[in-house]
């Protein structure tokens, strides 16, 4: 299971808004903050550490603000998600190579894998840009779609009350 923290999903929010903006047009903290309803002291802290990483650039000043560290295009959710949180896929923070298992349980290794893979190939292949268009990869689009439908299916097999 993929959990993400409220600081990571703040963190995305705030870079796709960067990401609708013109070049060179810096946004105030307040404003990005209001814009996507994050509380304003949390992300201080998100863009500082984005700001570490050189996904934001931070202007002082009466007329300061930030702005994204490279073109939306060049930015991926994996590289929002990495800086903030991590490692994307990880089991108890051991290598994949270095899991214990044996027996029955060989093939896990080759489960965390395709996991580690099916989400590189979500967030590394899709992009601010994609995201504050509205125009994501077909494969992600395609996913989305097939999870929605799934979802409405198991709606109509639970039993009602």
């Amino acid at each position: 299971m993929m959990r993400m923290s409220a600081k990571a999903e703040y963190a995305v929010r705030a870079m796709v808004q960067l990401a609708t903006v013109d070049d060179g047009v810096l946004v105030k903290t307040d404003e990005l903050a209001t814009a996507q309803g994050i509380p304003a002291q949390f992300l201080v802290d998100i863009l500082s550490d984005l700001r570490t990483d050189r996904l934001v650039r931070s202007h002082r000043g009466r007329d300061g603000g930030y702005e994204l560290g490279r073109p939306a295009d060049r930015i991926s959710l994996a590289d929002v998600l990495r800086c903030i949180d991590g490692p994307l896929a990880s089991v108890r923070d051991i290598g994949l190579g270095d899991l214990p298992y044996s027996g029955p349980t060989a093939a896990l290794t080759d489960v965390w894998r395709a996991l580690r893979a099916s989400m590189r190939s979500v967030l590394e292949e899709t992009t601010l840009a994609d995201v504050a268009h509205g125009e994501l990869p077909g494969h992600v689009s395609d996913l989305a779609a097939n999870y929605t439908t799934q979802e409405t299916e198991r709606g109509h097999r639970r039993p009602t009350a």
